[in-house]
């Protein structure tokens, strides 16, 4: 395609430059990011990357160069074969190389997990372990009989005395076959344990192995990524360099994190946003917009959708581009700054208190500047605690103890289910079924917080009811009732291609950006944590009130 044959893909002009770079954390693409992305869209609809399975994640980078000449970057992340290369930034770091030394060893540990994988199917572990199921059942086969002897002898004496004069000689008799029986369930005892304790050995001996093979391997493995992270070296607005193990180590120390987080997580340095600010400064290009933007089909535990935009991601990119974007104009994250509103209070008895959360508040206090629910309420009532919490783009029903022992109370209503909830929520699209109970266990994606996936491994069990109340224009009003209260849970369940498949207006998580989150908490009932009375509040949407979404005309 046209264009295409190098990194800097030139860009027409409309109008003056932003003042500052996009928070690549909290964005909408500005026009020229959008130009440069709709150019890179049909380059890869002509490309093999139509073809791909699953989709990946592609970025732009609208940047001004030495010569005055606008243009763009473009990125994917991770690794990719089938593109033309020259057309995209290179890795920051190539370490692929046939023959090279990351793969090299790589092949060694991907040889020990061979090695552990036949060690623990081996017919010797398995017929080890088979030995000492057979000893142990026989043992306990053996030992269950010389008690059961042992026990109706003790009976039968027990009768003898009850009924019948005994001489000396027949006690002492008595005593010695009690003696005996003992003994011999001892001696039992004792042989088998001999027995269990020499099969299972010879499992300990092969486990051995199996174990020092693995703890061979995590030392090779951290040794590796230890040598792949220190070869990412990054470089900043300020023209500062530092590689990866620096900069994550410098980010945990200053956020407080866990200290067990000694290695950035898998992947660092690969997503779009660091190799297009890298190549921008390596190639003293100026960086204007950006917008990263997946292409092609949605994975299958996470929510992505082809040509919908994205924010950066927290984990790997979030420490990387602190450091890089020092000494460049980056706008203010909207996530994380100060907004202060008004905190309706719709209900409140003894021990507790209900607002009307507004969107945009948060729940509890965050690392930023923005006011939460608890930080005002604690202005009123010293002990305030909230019993449970709203997404910070969600609007409605928000239940707080205003002190501890309430807060336990109406903790158990929630363990118990004795609270209800119900939601409204405008959705992109009509769902197949009027209504229905969607269960899809949920987990934290650790590398993208806070987004959640759908994970039937290792998930927690999450389940929504929901009911269509009316379907125009392409949108379609929702009740929602969670059962469960898992993060994220009815956004997730809308969104996923196994849920509705109609992701949540304003979703910029798992959908699309609109004026705001249309998801609302209407309905809240529970009882009084001092008087044990009913409660049941409610409150009106407000995106229902204003009646601005074609499917709110009720």
């Amino acid at each position: 395609m046209s264009g295409y044959s190098h990194i800097f893909h030139p860009l027409s002009r409309h109008g003056s430059l932003p003042a500052k770079l996009n928070n690549p954390f909290f964005y909408e693409p500005d026009p020229l990011a959008l130009a440069a992305s709709h150019e890179l869209q049909a380059h890869l609809a002509q490309s093999e990357v139509s073809s791909m399975e699953e989709g990946k994640m592609f970025g732009v980078l609208v940047v001004v160069n030495d010569q005055s000449s606008l243009g763009y970057l473009a990125a994917y992340s991770g690794q990719m074969e089938g593109l033309d290369e020259a057309a995209f930034v290179p890795p920051v770091f190539s370490y692929l190389q046939p023959g090279g030394y990351f793969l090299s060893h790589e092949q060694e540990i991907t040889s020990l997990s061979r090695r552990i994988a036949e060690l623990e199917s081996s017919a010797e572990l398995r017929q080890a372990r088979e030995r000492l199921a057979e000893v142990e059942t026989k043992a306990k086969a053996i030992l269950a009989e010389k008690i059961k002897i042992r026990e109706e002898a003790k009976q039968r004496r027990d009768r003898l005395r009850a009924t019948a004069h005994i001489t000396a000689e027949e006690h002492e008799a008595m005593v010695a076959e009690s003696q005996f029986l003992k003994a011999e369930v001892k001696r039992a005892r004792l042989q088998y344990a001999q027995s269990i304790s020499e099969a299972q050995s010879g499992i300990d001996r092969l486990t051995s192995r199996i174990e020092a093979l693995r703890d061979e391997r995590h030392e090779r493995s951290e040794q590796l990524q230890r040598w792949l992270f220190s070869h990412f070296v990054m470089l900043n607005g300020r023209g500062e360099r530092a590689d990866l193990l620096k900069i994550f180590a410098d980010y945990y120390a200053s956020t407080s994190l866990p200290a067990n987080r000694l290695l950035p997580p898998s992947g660092s340095g690969e997503c779009c946003e660091p190799k297009l600010l890298q190549y921008a400064f390596l190639h003293h290009l100026r960086p204007v917009s950006m917008a990263m933007f997946w292409w092609g089909a949605s994975p299958t535990a996470e929510v992505r959708h082809h040509l919908h935009f994205y924010p950066a991601c927290s984990s790997k990119c979030k420490p990387i581009l602190s450091f890089m974007l020092q000494g460049v104009e980056v706008e203010e994250n909207r996530l994380e700054s100060a907004v202060h509103v008004p905190l309706p209070v719709v209900a409140e008895g003894e021990g507790y208190v209900v607002v009307d959360k507004p969107e945009g508040m948060l729940s509890v206090p965050g690392k930023g500047k923005r006011e939460s629910v608890l930080s005002v309420l604690r202005r009123r009532y010293p002990e305030a605690m909230v019993v449970h919490r709203l997404d910070m783009g969600t609007s409605g029903l928000l239940l707080v103890a205003t002190n501890y022992r309430s807060y336990v109370a109406l903790q158990r209503q929630f363990l118990e289910h004795r609270v209800k909830k119900k939601y409204v929520a405008v959705v992109e699209g009509v769902p197949d079924k009027k209504e229905g109970c969607i269960r899809l266990p949920l987990s934290p994606d650790l590398n993208d917080r806070p987004r959640q996936k759908v994970d039937f491994q290792n998930g927690k069990e999450a389940v929504t009811l929901y009911r269509v109340i009316k379907s125009e224009h392409g949108e379609t009003l929702l009740e929602l009732c969670p059962l469960t209260g898992r993060t994220h849970q009815l956004r997730v369940h809308c969104a996923h291609a196994k849920g509705l498949g109609c992701p949540i207006k304003g979703d910029t998580l798992y959908g699309s950006p609109a004026s705001r989150l249309w998801l609302h908490a209407g309905e809240l009932s529970f009882f009084s944590p001092v008087s044990g009375e009913p409660v049941s509040v409610k409150s009106v949407a407000p995106f229902l009130r204003q009646r601005t979404s074609p499917a709110s005309g009720l």
